[in-house]
């Protein structure tokens, strides 16, 4: 991700008991160490109960009203019957991008096969991406950095800042 376009972005912590006051979220810290070592500009960090509408609300919120770039979810992604982060996501969501989510999975069978039980989702709202991370810090830590040079490419795109997907100098070479 390139500093330079200092991208704003939001931290949702789905947690009951995080919210609650019952443990440190320490997820959310992980997020946002590492986005702001990436040159991003962290605008809200709300830490929510497992309540669907709730996540829903506060997704909405930093879409439409503080219009962040990037919104990274923690938490709330697994099988327990609380866990609804992903419904929130696309609850709200314009479209999908399953291939963001997708990748994480991917390079977290790596690690571990029960990065397979992950419902995580990616999706666009507006000009914004939400990207839903695991709840643990050290999953959080080992998605982000493997993901968090790509997403810069997509925000610009999705931002205006940049206009094509085509790299112009391999379409130059084309002689169509």
């Amino acid at each position: 991700m390139s500093p330079e376009n200092n991208y704003r972005v939001g931290i949702i912590t789905s947690s009951d008991s995080c919210a609650a006051g019952e443990r440190e979220d320490i997820s959310g810290k992980v997020i946002k160490e590492i986005v702001i070592s990436n040159g991003c500009r962290v605008e809200s960090h709300s830490i929510l109960p497992d309540e669907q509408e709730l996540i829903e609300q506060e997704l909405e919120r930093l879409c439409d009203t503080v219009k962040v770039d990037l919104i990274l979810t923690t938490g709330g992604t697994g099988f327990s019957p609380r866990d609804c982060t992903p419904e929130a996501t696309l609850a709200v969501a314009h479209r999908i991008a399953p291939g963001i989510a997708e990748a994480i999975r991917q390079h977290s069978m790596t690690i571990t096969k029960r990065a397979m039980l992950s419902r995580a989702v990616s999706a666009i709202r507006g000009k914004t991406l939400i990207v839903n991370l695991p709840g643990s810090p050290k999953a959080v830590r080992e998605s982000l950095e493997y993901i968090i040079d790509e997403l810069g490419h997509g925000l610009d795109i999705l931002t205006g800042r940049d206009g094509s997907c085509a790299d112009h100098k391999d379409t130059e070479k084309l002689k169509i």
